[in-house]
């Protein structure tokens, strides 16, 4: 297991919950500057971090490379605890520096406008599939060259915008765990760790299944 790895994926995670749940919990912060904040965070990091460790930064994105066959199963057990433990950690300090954390951006369902678990999971579902189908079909499939990094933190930035006002648009368990720990708030966590697995494994199979260059496999 590769040190500068595991390293790489635990900062990421940390910056992606302290910036992008951080712009959620800082009330003037709207939609747009939260969809902002966390695409911005997976932009800079997939060009610090991406020749380390590919900047996973999300169990979910784990998931479905290890489905693809892209990282072996110990190394992404290896990622999957260290970006739990970034996540956790990015928390934990955010709750320690914001003045007023409130509900530290904790990923929960938009009950005001009625969004039942169901609907919830379903958001989940197909959004984190359009953020993992867009990692294999640039980054994986190495199509985009330089401009992967891009195309991956601008979806993440429209799943937002989508999502963000029915579930709060997570896509990553770490980035729901952490605030969920801190702020002690694990309503209907079991979907935001359901929807992206799921998500993500049909990505996986629909990359290797269907679109990927058999040519170059």
């Amino acid at each position: 297991m590769n040190t500068k790895h595991l390293i790489a994926e635990f900062i990421g995670t940390f910056a992606l919950i302290f910036i992008g749940a951080g712009a959620l919990a800082i009330t003037e912060a709207n939609l747009v500057g939260v969809a902002l904040a966390h695409g911005l965070v997976i932009v800079t990091f997939a060009y610090a971090y991406g020749h380390i460790s590919g900047t996973h930064i999300n169990p979910a994105v784990t998931l479905g490379l290890l489905i693809a066959g892209e990282i072996q199963i110990a190394a992404a057990v290896g990622y999957w605890i260290v970006q739990f433990l970034g996540g956790i950690l990015g928390a934990v300090v955010l709750n320690a520096v914001l003045p007023n954390a409130g509900d530290l951006g904790v990923t929960i369902l938009n009950t005001e406008l009625g969004v039942t678990a169901t609907q919830g999971l379903i958001v989940e579902i197909v959004l984190t599939f359009f953020l993992v189908n867009t990692i294999f079909n640039t980054a994986v499939s190495g199509k985009a060259g330089n401009f992967a990094g891009l195309a991956i933190g601008l979806t993440l930035v429209l799943c937002i915008l989508m999502g963000g006002p029915l579930t709060r648009a997570s896509l990553n368990p770490a980035r729901t765990l952490g605030p969920a720990i801190v702020s002690g708030n694990f309503a209907d966590i079991w979907l935001y760790f359901v929807g992206p697995a799921i998500g993500a494994v049909l990505a996986a199979l629909l990359y290797i299944g269907v679109l990927k260059d058999k040519d170059s496999a």
